[in-house]
């Protein structure tokens, strides 16, 4: 007993790092699910473990999934992180060729984790850029197909990404995957020829559009012209008129003070007017005349 002692912490040094390896840790932000490889009971287990270190036997593996949102883009970029060309090439309904850059952000849904891997038998890497890029291929394929190329090239592109979205998101639902958004990355790649006559046709557009404004604001200035035009017109036929008027007011004020002052003026007024100034001094000059005045 002695010796088994002595060698029992060498025999444990020795066997730390096969014990050690044997540890699988689930990061915060994951989830796993174990997976007997051999025997009866080899398949997925029902149980979805969540953060911490778990002992994994060489019988075993164990899959993480995150939980947080995941992005991805497919694009026709080589690189060492995504090698080859994984942009989409889709057909419009005038059958010509467009290719994309396909922007995905999703999130899994951690109560139906060992339901998708059961259904793929793939970590999550695999089932984004095989299976899920294949339902956005298909997706985007089938909303392309009924619309033409300069809609899907202007204004209809929302509309696609939108249809795309909704595809996607009902189809991966059931599965425990939510499709936050899908989206175009750049511009859609097309033919030179297919390009140079959409930007012809929209140059033509906005020229005669503009053209359109011009002639918009030259009938307005016209308008605005004729409406000052006919408001000075009225404007000075008010005024003439309310000078005439008050020309007619004044002589119709003057006849009758006129008339008031010639009826009351009588001789007995001026008489008693011209005594009320006389100062009682005969006129040194005298003919044959009467006075103005009488003395009675």
């Amino acid at each position: 007993m002695k010796w088994f002692k002595t060698f029992l912490p060498v025999v444990f040094l020795l066997l730390l790092p096969f014990i050690t390896t044997g540890c699988s840790k689930v990061e915060a932000g994951y989830v796993g699910v174990k997976v007997y490889l051999l025997g009866g009971s080899k398949g997925v287990d029902s149980e979805v473990v969540g953060v911490g270190r778990y002992w994994v036997g060489w019988n075993e593996e164990l899959y993480k999934f995150p939980t947080f949102q995941q992005t991805v883009v497919w694009d026709a970029a080589d690189t060492k992180e995504s090698p080859g060309d994984n942009s989409f090439t889709f057909q419009t309904k005038e059958g010509l060729s467009v290719n994309a850059d396909v922007s995905l952000s999703y999130t899994i849904n951690p109560e139906k984790v060992a339901q998708l891997f059961q259904r793929y038998r793939k970590g999550v890497d695999e089932i984004t850029n095989v299976y899920l890029r294949n339902v956005v291929r298909d997706a985007l394929v089938q909303a392309a197909s009924t619309r033409g190329v300069e809609s899907i090239y202007g204004e209809g592109k929302a509309d696609i990404i939108d249809d795309v979205t909704k595809a996607v998101a009902s189809r991966m639902a059931d599965i425990g995957i939510n499709i936050d958004y899908v989206a175009f990355v750049g511009d859609l790649r097309l033919p030179k020829n297919v390009i140079a006559s959409i930007n012809s046709k929209i140059e033509a557009t906005q020229r005669a559009q503009q053209r359109e404004n011009e002639l918009r604001e030259a009938r307005a200035e016209a308008d605005k012209k004729v409406a000052a035009a006919e408001g000075e017109a009225k404007s000075s036929i008010a005024k003439a008129e309310g000078e005439a008027k008050a020309t007619i007011i004044r002589a119709e004020a003057q006849a009758k003070a006129n008339k008031l002052l010639s009826e009351s003026v009588t001789e007995n007024l001026i008489r008693y007017r011209s005594a009320e100034r006389w100062d009682g001094k005969m006129p040194q000059v005298s003919g044959s005349a009467t006075p103005f005045v009488t003395l009675k």
